[in-house]
Protein backbone atom coordinates (compact mmCIF):
# COMPACT_ATOMS: atom_id res chain seq x y z
CA UNK A 1 0.00 0.00 0.00
CA UNK A 2 1.60 3.66 -0.58
CA UNK A 3 2.17 5.81 1.90
CA UNK A 4 0.42 8.78 -0.03
CA UNK A 5 -1.84 9.05 -2.43
CA UNK A 6 -2.65 12.09 -4.70
CA UNK A 7 -4.65 13.43 -6.95
CA UNK A 8 -3.09 17.05 -7.48
CA UNK A 9 -2.23 15.75 -11.15
CA UNK A 10 0.04 18.95 -12.02
CA UNK A 11 2.12 18.34 -9.27
CA UNK A 12 5.90 17.72 -9.47
CA UNK A 13 6.23 14.86 -7.08
CA UNK A 14 2.99 12.50 -8.48
CA UNK A 15 3.30 9.85 -10.37
CA UNK A 16 0.57 7.89 -11.45
CA UNK A 17 -1.22 8.95 -8.46
CA UNK A 18 1.30 8.25 -5.97
CA UNK A 19 3.69 10.84 -4.33
CA UNK A 20 7.46 10.28 -4.91
CA UNK A 21 8.90 13.28 -2.71
CA UNK A 22 11.40 12.53 -0.33
CA UNK A 23 9.33 13.84 2.16
CA UNK A 24 6.08 15.42 2.48
CA UNK A 25 5.21 18.52 4.68
CA UNK A 26 1.19 18.71 5.60
CA UNK A 27 0.73 22.28 6.73
CA UNK A 28 -2.07 23.21 9.14
CA UNK A 29 -0.78 25.08 12.59
CA UNK A 30 -4.23 25.48 14.68
CA UNK A 31 -6.60 24.13 11.95
CA UNK A 32 -9.81 22.19 12.85
CA UNK A 33 -10.65 20.79 9.18
CA UNK A 34 -9.12 19.35 6.64
CA UNK A 35 -10.02 21.90 4.18
CA UNK A 36 -7.42 24.58 6.27
CA UNK A 37 -4.61 21.65 5.35
CA UNK A 38 -2.20 21.76 2.77
CA UNK A 39 0.40 19.64 1.10
CA UNK A 40 3.78 22.32 1.50
CA UNK A 41 5.94 20.21 -0.50
CA UNK A 42 3.45 20.71 -3.84
CA UNK A 43 5.39 21.84 -6.53
CA UNK A 44 3.52 22.69 -10.02
CA UNK A 45 4.64 20.74 -13.16
CA UNK A 46 4.51 23.43 -15.27
CA UNK A 47 7.22 25.95 -13.73
CA UNK A 48 9.15 22.73 -11.90
CA UNK A 49 10.17 19.42 -13.98
CA UNK A 50 8.52 16.01 -12.98
CA UNK A 51 10.67 15.31 -9.50
CA UNK A 52 9.51 11.71 -9.16
CA UNK A 53 12.68 10.46 -7.86
CA UNK A 54 12.48 10.14 -4.37
CA UNK A 55 16.60 9.75 -3.49
CA UNK A 56 16.21 8.26 -0.43
CA UNK A 57 14.57 5.17 -1.40
CA UNK A 58 13.50 3.26 -4.58
CA UNK A 59 10.10 3.55 -3.78
CA UNK A 60 7.07 6.13 -3.10
CA UNK A 61 7.20 8.59 -0.40
CA UNK A 62 6.57 7.61 3.49
CA UNK A 63 7.84 10.68 5.57
CA UNK A 64 5.24 12.63 6.39
CA UNK A 65 5.72 15.87 8.71
CA UNK A 66 2.90 17.58 10.09
CA UNK A 67 2.44 20.95 11.38
CA UNK A 68 -1.27 20.35 12.47
CA UNK A 69 -1.30 19.48 15.91
CA UNK A 70 -5.53 19.07 16.50
CA UNK A 71 -5.11 16.05 13.70
CA UNK A 72 -5.70 12.77 15.43
CA UNK A 73 -3.19 10.88 13.53
CA UNK A 74 0.09 13.78 14.51
CA UNK A 75 2.36 12.66 16.70
CA UNK A 76 5.28 14.81 17.64
CA UNK A 77 4.73 16.23 14.33
CA UNK A 78 5.06 13.16 12.34
CA UNK A 79 2.26 11.29 10.90
CA UNK A 80 0.77 8.11 12.21
CA UNK A 81 -1.93 7.29 9.59
CA UNK A 82 -1.64 4.29 7.48
CA UNK A 83 -1.96 6.06 4.62
CA UNK A 84 -3.26 9.41 3.46
CA UNK A 85 -5.02 11.23 0.57
CA UNK A 86 -3.53 15.12 -0.50
CA UNK A 87 -6.22 16.26 -3.12
CA UNK A 88 -6.28 19.28 -4.95
CA UNK A 89 -7.93 20.60 -8.46
CA UNK A 90 -6.25 22.74 -10.94
CA UNK A 91 -3.71 23.39 -8.19
CA UNK A 92 -1.49 26.48 -8.57
CA UNK A 93 0.40 26.96 -4.90
CA UNK A 94 0.42 24.84 -2.08
CA UNK A 95 -2.15 26.36 0.27
CA UNK A 96 -4.72 25.15 -2.64
CA UNK A 97 -3.90 21.53 -1.81
CA UNK A 98 -5.72 19.51 1.15
CA UNK A 99 -4.60 16.29 3.71
CA UNK A 100 -7.95 14.64 2.94
CA UNK A 101 -7.26 12.53 5.93
CA UNK A 102 -7.11 14.91 8.79
CA UNK A 103 -9.28 13.93 11.67
CA UNK A 104 -9.59 16.35 14.30
CA UNK A 105 -8.82 14.96 18.04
Amino acid sequence: MNKINCNVDNCSHNSTGVCYANRIDVGGKGVTDACETCCGSFLDKRQYSTLTNNTNTDGPCDCIVCSAEKCAYNDNKLCTADTIQVNGHDTKIYTETICSTFKVK
